[in-house]
């Protein structure tokens, strides 16, 4: 197949949207597929030679734009006619994301009659949480309808990266055919036997992955290792990066006894912490799956995961043991102790999420992926026979014919005959 991937910014490892984008697109070119991406290739990371890309400029949005290259994002628009010739001749197009760029590709591929997916990877608690409403459920909601708006009231195919991210699909009102499939793990997390670096020797590691932003709540990790009877035997690091590092710093300074560490690692170093660490802990108040808390435990790492109804991450608890209330400190605090002065059941635990990791496998889980893709273009051609679209409203038909024309397409793939009325 000829597939296309169409996602904000590509190359930059520094947010898991895009890491997950660039693994899938290496996974399906070793498969034997042609990828092609569309999206802003930051000037320093364009070693991306190997695909084909549309490198398309930053869309700058006034008074946001710190806040999003703070989270380690990018918004992109596109050219419609250079689109058009980029993506002419692919069999199917996947927009990972909801927003302009996607927006953009959505209907130039509709009008060439190219059949198209998304995936919801951009959790809007990822959006809320970042504007301090987190919690205030209509802000969220609204968040929802608007990426419905516009991406997903289109595109019939649908990939989520959790069962979670598929009930809450439905929980908004989303008539899509949803395809709840992890975005998987590369096979270089493996249990290694890692002799602890010098200057932890003696100290109790526990580690957390993830960008330094509001949902993610490492500040309730350092206030739970801070009321801990073992703060001066427990070392913290914190792998990421993101907006709030600097209060981070200042709140570990505050409660910890021990210089809490702040990295971000490549995969080598990341494997290398995580072999070291003796607990992980995955507080996150909102999460669409949590790809790091799995690279995690598939090396054996025991992982103390927040029980929040809007976080994928605490299905992975294979032991109650393994979840403290969400945004609770005490609860989390008492888990930390459970597993200090437990190591025979948190050694027994590590063997079996061993075993379990070995289940999230990226070619089991891209294999899934591949069929997503095939029933998409199968569900399209029955469509062009029967002269239908997925969605089609006399707006929807307007938008359509007004992208045909910028792109000088004479005869446009717009059916009238709509297969699902919303």
């Amino acid at each position: 197949m000829i597939i296309t991937l169409v996602i904000d910014n590509f190359g930059a490892t520094n947010n898991g949207t895009t890491v997950t984008c660039m693994r899938t697109a290496s996974y399906l070119q070793s498969r034997g597929h042609e990828v092609r991406v569309i999206a802003h290739v930051p000037p320093e990371h364009d070693d991306v030679s190997t695909y084909k890309i549309l490198n398309c400029p930053r869309y700058h949005i006034p008074i946001f734009d710190k806040l999003i290259l703070d989270n380690g994002m990018v918004i992109a628009k596109g050219d419609e006619k250079q689109i058009a010739d980029f993506i002419e001749g692919s069999d199917i197009v996947h927009l990972l994301l909801p927003f302009h760029l996607e927006s953009q590709v959505r209907k130039v591929a509709k009008v060439m009659g190219i059949p198209v997916t998304s995936a919801f990877h951009c959790q809007p608690e990822n959006v809320s949480f970042n504007i301090h409403m987190g919690h205030v459920r209509w802000v969220n909601s609204l968040i929802y309808a608007l990426f419905k708006r516009w991406v997903y009231r289109y595109t019939r195919h649908v990939h989520t990266p959790s069962e979670m991210m598929a009930d809450q699909m439905v929980l908004h009102h989303y008539k899509n055919v949803i395809h709840p499939i992890s975005n998987g793990i590369a096979p270089a997390f493996v249990p290694e036997r890692v002799e602890k670096d010098p200057e932890f020797k003696d100290k109790y590691l526990i580690m957390m992955i993830g960008r330094y932003s509001g949902e993610k709540r490492q500040d309730l990790l350092i206030k739970a290792i801070g009321r801990s009877r073992y703060n001066d035997r427990i070392q913290l690091v914190l792998c990421g990066q993101g907006p709030l590092r600097k209060k981070y710093e200042k709140l570990s300074r505050k409660y910890l006894k021990n210089p809490c560490l702040f990295a971000f690692c490549d995969q080598k170093k990341l494997r290398h912490f995580i072999n070291m660490a003796d607990l992980y802990v995955h507080a996150s108040d909102a999460e669409s799956e949590a790809i790091s808390c799995i690279e995690a435990f598939a090396c054996g790492l025991v992982p103390v995961i927040s029980d929040s109804p809007v976080s994928a991450t605490n299905h992975f608890a294979l032991d109650k043991r393994c979840l403290f209330k969400a945004g609770d400190i005490d609860s989390l605090k008492d888990r930390i102790e459970f597993f200090i002065e437990h190591p025979d059941v948190k050694e027994d635990l590590s063997s079996k999420y061993v075993e379990y990791g070995k289940t999230f496998s990226l070619e089991g889980c891209m294999g899934r992926l591949e069929e997503m893709f095939r029933q998409a273009i199968q569900d399209d051609q029955e469509d062009r026979k029967l002269e239908r679209a997925y969605l089609s409203t006399p707006k929807e038909r307007r938008l359509l014919r007004k992208t045909a024309k910028k792109i000088g397409l004479e005869n446009p793939t717009i059916y009238t005959n709509s297969v699902c009325r919303k």
